[in-house]
């Protein structure tokens, strides 16, 4: 490979003149005539020829010739147009690398000797001169032109570097575009969410996927959809190696997504809530028809007559033996039950919850509905009344179930909760499967207080094939139809796509479902006040009485820095995590908090009090607000009917340090207890002796009064939870008023 240097020739600019153009073209074929004789290193000539300058009468018919301004401002606005919208176009290019160091191949000419060849590896030029002459291009002449195409002809192909420019300027936009992401689609969706997905990113339609192939897989894709079949672990999030920024999952439920790990990794993970409602609402009250009038059962029947009488089966087994075609009626074994005027209880009132409501009242029922979260407004408007849990299941002759499976609703229909159901009663559930204890409800079907259930979720899915509920002959069940219909399908698809793609393009999406990375260094200040926001929430809920729903909220914020140095919107979602996480399916964080309880109906307000303390820590105490509920205990209530609770932390631990009137010192470690009595010797002693009596351990106690021998409130940590035995020795305490167990 020869070396020349051409640094100084490796541009020629528009603002040049023609002299200057004509010199430089010289010397450009003058290096090159130097290199092909073997003068290596001799660069541009000392003395090159000069231009000879025109005479007189050369300058007097320039002149007479010479266009005029407006005629040169319309040359110069073609030539301006014709550069920046064809640009030469099928031009071929050279490009010379002073640097020598490896480029692409030779991409010739179609019409040349060599097109489709493999040259050898050649310099990349960067200066870049047409090969053919071009009118609309001033920086040569036609004879320069032609000189340097005359000199480049001889030059080894080896040398250079020929590739085509854009035939359009899309193309030219298409080779300039930034690399698009890769989208890996592990389970079937619909083609109308895959559309989404490739106008904006490579689709990777992998579907089932071993979770070792997934893993092997995940660390060249910057998003992943899944639904519920596809497991995305820790493990899955370490193999990505950082790169992957968002999983989608089409549907509602993430049980099957680690929201801990995707938070580490920063990985946002968004759902699709919505757009299955319809379909889910028109699933449970086919399941309550169908239930009502015993189709399933009435169906087999009649098939299995015909199965076993007609030879029907033996004959697709090849074994055909004639029989009669006709089978037994039995019309008064499956005699049904009328809907109108039944008495419906909707457990759970959220989107399809209400959505069965609506349907129910056309039908003629009588509906009734239990969320202790549901605005009693909202339930109005649709003529459904909201009641107490023990009303709801004591009262209906149906009851559909639609609450979200959470510590606090797992198997919370169980033996209990049967015995205190009608005699007679069916039940209908499109939601969770865990929100029923099936061996209880195997029980309560056989003796009778539970006439039929139909069910299209199980604890476990598939369920065993020994299975006593599946089997039992008073069960519809269906394989987890609630979403599957062709608009719901399509909707899910779009929705998740959508999602998908604004995360991926950095917007914040509305269906997130776990917190978004914080600073540092704001988390390790605020840390154990997040904590105290969200145990606040937790404790304020669970002292709402059902049946009435929450409406407003108001936190206040206690801190001796302004306002501008305050910043609450995380405190603020905490604690609308902590009161909405505990009875919904939806997960808060800083993202969708305030949109979540917009569409819940709640509102948050927020108050800040500046207080004389040091300004280094950024909170002094935060107070939880609910006004206008019934509370569950008493004391927790202030002179203005509020329920009332405030919290500080003290040596980094969150601690509640009012409950109500009360003044009370509780570390939020634990669960509590909260009893309401009066002040007297030997309170202190009962409690705990009946604790430990049943090994229940006591990390602390704490008691706050109004006054010598009058109202006082005792907080009591414990490490387990005391079984419904021991708080009823509790309550049969004479001084004790009223107690109330908070779980966090």
């Amino acid at each position: 490979m020869r070396c020349f240097n051409t640094n100084q020739y490796s541009s020629i600019t528009l603002h040049e003149s023609r002299t200057d153009i004509y010199k430089r073209a010289w010397n450009f074929v003058g290096v090159v005539r130097c290199w092909r004789k073997g003068y290596r290193g001799m660069g541009m000539p000392k003395n090159p020829p000069p231009v000879r300058k025109p005479t007189s009468r050369q300058r007097q018919r320039t002149s007479a010739n010479r266009p005029t301004s407006r005629q040169r401002q319309r040359t110069s606005a073609k030539r301006l147009k014709l550069r920046t919208t064809k640009r030469v176009p099928q031009c071929q290019r050279i490009r010379i690398n002073p640097a020598g160091v490896n480029s692409t191949d030779l991409h010739p000419h179609p019409s040349h000797p060599r097109a489709g060849k493999s040259p050898s590896a050649s310099r990349h030029y960067s200066s870049i001169l047409p090969l053919t002459p071009n009118r609309s291009t001033p920086h040569l002449t036609t004879s320069a032109s032609r000189s340097v195409s005359s000199v480049l002809k001889t030059l080894d192909p080896s040398d250079v570097s020929i590739s085509r420019r854009p035939a359009s300027e899309a193309e030219a936009e298409a080779a300039c575009a930034p690399p698009k992401a890769t989208i890996l689609v592990s389970e079937k969706l619909g083609e109308v969410g895959l559309d989404v997905l490739r106008k904006f990113a490579h689709v990777d339609c992998s579907y089932s996927l071993s979770h070792e192939d997934l893993c092997a897989k995940i660390s060249t894709c910057d998003a992943l959809i899944v639904r519920s079949g596809t497991k995305v672990t820790r493990e899955v999030f370490e193999a990505a190696k950082g790169r992957l920024k968002v999983v989608g999952r089409a549907g509602v439920g993430i049980d099957n997504v680690d929201l801990q790990a995707a938070t580490e990794f920063g990985c946002l993970v968004v759902n699709a809530p919505t757009a299955n409602t319809i379909a889910a609402a028109e699933h449970g009250i086919a399941l309550m028809s169908a239930m009502a009038r015993n189709v399933a059962q009435a169906d087999a029947s009649i098939k299995s007559e015909y199965w076993q009488i007609s030879g029907y089966g033996m004959k697709h087994m090849g074994y055909y033996q004639p029989g009669p075609t006709t089978s037994k009626w039995q019309r008064n074994k499956y005699v049904g039950v009328s809907l109108v005027g039944k008495t419906l209880a909707v457990m759970g009132f959220g989107k399809v919850g209400s959505e069965v409501a609506r349907r129910a009242k056309g039908l003629g029922m009588h509906v009734i509905a239990h969320d202790p979260y549901a605005p009693a407004d909202r339930a109005h408007a649709i003529g459904v009344d909201l009641v107490s849990f023990d009303k709801a299941i004591g009262t209906a002759d149906f009851i559909s179930l639609h609450m979200p499976l959470t510590p606090t609703t797992s198997k919370i229909f169980n033996d209990d909760t049967f015995a205190k159901m009608k005699k007679g009663v069916r039940i209908i559930n499109v939601a969770r499967g865990g929100v029923i204890d099936e061996d209880a409800l195997v029980r309560a079907l056989d003796s009778g207080v539970v006439a039929q259930a139909a069910l299209d979720v199980f604890t476990e899915e598939p369920p065993p094939k020994d299975s006593k509920l599946i089997q039992h002959e008073n069960v519809t069940v269906t394989p987890h139809l609630g979403a599957s219909t062709k608009e719901a399908q399509e909707g899910v698809a779009v929705e998740i796509a959508e999602a998908v793609v604004g995360a991926l393009n950095g917007e914040l999406a509305a269906t997130a479902v776990n917190a978004p990375m914080v600073p540092a260094e704001v988390l390790s200040e605020l840390a154990p006040y997040v904590t105290l926001a969200e145990k606040l929430g937790k404790l304020a809920i669970q002292l709402v009485a059902g049946g009435s729903g929450i409406k407003s909220v108001k936190v206040v914020y206690k801190s001796a820095r302004g306002p501008d140095d305050l910043d609450t919107r995380l405190l603020r979602a905490m604690i609308t995590k902590g009161i909405i996480e505990p009875i919904s399916d939806t997960f808060i964080n800083l993202v969708n908090a305030d949109f979540t309880a917009k569409q819940k109906g709640l509102r948050i307000s927020e108050e800040r009090v500046t207080v004389d303390t040091t300004p280094d820590s950024p909170i002094d105490s935060i107070e939880v607000h609910i006004a206008n509920v019934e509370s569950k205990f008493a004391g927790a209530s202030s002179e203005s009917g509020e329920i009332v609770l405030e919290g500080k932390v003290k040596y980094g631990i969150p601690h509640l340090t009012r409950v109500g009137s009360f003044g009370v010192d509780a570390s939020l470690e634990g669960n509590v207890i909260l009893c309401r009595q009066i002040d007297q010797p030997g309170m202190i002693g009962n409690v705990g002796s009946i604790l430990g009596e049943k090994n229940v351990n006591v990390n602390f106690m704490s008691v706050g009064r109004t006054g010598m021998r009058q109202h006082a409130i005792m907080a009591i940590g414990v490490d387990e939870e005391p079984d419904k035995d021991t708080l009823k020795k509790i309550g049969e305490v004479p001084a004790v008023e009223e107690f109330v167990f908070l779980s966090l």
